[in-house]
């Protein structure tokens, strides 16, 4: 299989992390920027950006409210996707898998690690459900920096979740629109990878 170049090597993280590398001083925004999908209930789909903060050595991790639509959908499926696309680079990353929450220290370090203001605005926001107005959206903050005080812990409703993933697919532009895309597949998390070449 002629995978050399930018698809070269045995690690699929490693080389997601080259390519977000690689993107971050060509983005002028937000190079980590991720389009997440989940399901309802009734298998209705939903999609939103979100930010990735983490690959690991066999993850993708990114934070958010767990009573939020998406929070609630993930843990009633178990499942997420996202795709990473760069402009700049005209290429993507395609994810699907299995997920599970990161309420650790891990999570905790990366919340410290948040603006104060930030902080401050998880404790205050019902992320997802009705809002009256922004009046009272600011009202709330002041509330909980009252009572959080200047070192807010981390909000037990809020933490990481992480995509072990069942599926990756690499795509790089082609000329005349005869796209390279190579997809990484296993049957578990702890299974080894199958890679095949599709076509564009």
């Amino acid at each position: 299989m002629d995978r050399n170049g930018i698809f070269a090597g045995d690690d699929p993280f490693a080389i997601a992390r080259a390519w977000l590398a690689e993107a971050e001083p060509q983005e002028p925004n937000d190079p980590n920027a991720i389009a997440l999908a989940t399901v309802d209930a009734d298998g209705m789909p939903n999609a939103r950006m979100v930010l990735l903060k983490e690959i690991e050595a066999d993850a993708f991790v990114f934070y958010t409210n767990y009573g939020s639509k998406k929070g609630q959908e993930i843990a009633a499926s178990g499942k997420a996707a996202f795709v990473l696309h760069w402009k700049s680079l005209r290429r993507q990353i395609r994810v699907r898998g299995l997920t599970e929450r990161e309420e650790g220290p891990q999570a905790d370090e990366y919340y410290a690690s948040r603006n104060l203001k930030s902080r401050l605005g998880a404790w205050a926001s019902r992320q997802s459900e009705p809002l009256v107005s922004r009046t009272a959206l600011m009202a709330e903050v002041a509330k909980v920096t009252v009572e959080q005080g200047p070192i807010p812990k981390r909000p037990p409703f809020w933490g990481g979740i992480r995509i072990r993933p069942l599926e990756i697919e690499f795509w790089a532009d082609g000329q005349f629109r005869l796209h390279d895309r190579f997809r990484w597949t296993r049957d578990g998390t702890a299974a080894p990878w199958q890679i095949t070449r599709l076509n564009p």
